[in-house]
C-alpha cells in the first residue's frame, strides 16, 4: 500500500518518553518501541522529521515554581529537548536507522546546526532528522517548532502523538462525558482554546494549510495507520 503522506513531522511530548513506573526521565522500552515504529514507516518510503519536547526533564512554563524566570526556564527546556533528541537518535541507530540531529542553538560538538537545505537533503537520502532546541527563542513552544519546521520543509502533515486518542472538548481523563472530535477546523480549535496545541502553532498551520493529525501514540501501529491515511484520532484542517 502507498502511504498517503510522503513527508511528515512527528511531534512527540517529552512526557511520552518518561518511565512512569520509577519516575526516570527516559524509558528504554518506550524509546525502542518508538524506534521500531519509525523504522517501519521509513521502510515504506516516508520521509520523517521528529520534534520532541522536554517536559520529562524540565518545562519552561513550570520553572516559576523553582524560582526560575520564564526566559531562563525556556532555555533550560530547550536544552532538555536536546537530551531527548540524542536519546531518540541513539535508539534509532541501534535499529540500524540513519539519523541526524539538528539544533536551533549552535552546539557543534553535539549536533548539526539547523540548515533547511541540509535537512531536506538528509530526508532525500533516507535519513530521519530530529529537530531539537525548539526555535532557539524563548516564549515559543515545541508545538510551534513543529509547525515552523513542517512549513519550512514543506511537509504533508504534522502527526501530533499524545496519550489520548484525539482531541476532546474537555479532558477525557477527568470528565467521562467528554466528546471527541473526528475532524475540526483550525479556527474552531483556536476559538475553543483546545489545549492539545497552542494558538501560535494552530495559526501557523492554518496560514500554511498544513493538516494536523492528533492520535494516541501508546497503541502500536498508530503512527503507520496515520501515515497510511486511515481514520485515526482527530484531523485538524
Amino acid at each position: 500500500m502507498t502511504p498517503k503522506y510522503k513527508r511528515i513531522v512527528l511531534k512527540i511530548s517529552g512526557e511520552a518518553l518518561k518511565d512512569v513506573s520509577n519516575g526516570e526521565a527516559l524509558d528504554p522500552k518506550i524509546l525502542r518501541n518508538m524506534a521500531l515504529q519509525l523504522k517501519e514507516i521509513k521502510e515504506l518510503g516516508v520521509q520523517i522529521c521528529l520534534v520532541v519536547g522536554g517536559g520529562n526533564i524540565f518545562r519552561g512554563l513550570g520553572g516559576a515554581k523553582n524560582g526560575v524566570d520564564r526566559t531562563t526556564g525556556d532555555y533550560m527546556g530547550m536544552l532538555a529537548t536536546v537530551i531527548n533528541g540524542l536519546a531518540l537518535m541513539n535508539a534509532l541507530e541501534k535499529e540500524g536507522v540513519s539519523v541526524r540531529v539538528q539544533t536551533a542553538i549552535p552546539m557543534e560538538k553535539v549536533a548539526e546546526p539547523f540548515i533547511l537545505r541540509r535537512a531536506i537533503r538528509h530526508l532525500e537520502k533516507g535519513r530521519i532528522v530530529i529537530f531539537v532546541a525548539g526555535t532557539g527563542n524563548p516564549y515559543f513552544s515545541t508545538d510551534t517548532t513543529a509547525s515552523l519546521r513542517a512549513s519550512e520543509i514543506q511537509a504533508d502533515c504534522i502527526l501530533k502523538a499524545t496519550k489520548v486518542d484525539g482531541i476532546y472538548d474537555k479532558d477525557p481523563n477527568k470528565f467521562p462525558d467528554a466528546v471527541k472530535y473526528d475532524k475540526i477546523s483550525y479556527l474552531e480549535a483556536i476559538e475553543k482554546r483546545l489545549a492539545v496545541m497552542d494558538s501560535t502553532a494552530f495559526s501557523m498551520c492554518m496560514d500554511n494549510k498544513l493538516p494536523i493529525i492528533v492520535f494516541n501514540m501508546n497503541c502500536d501501529g498508530n503512527i503507520r495507520r496515520a501515515v497510511m491515511g486511515e481514520p485515526i484520532g482527530t484531523l485538524v484542517s
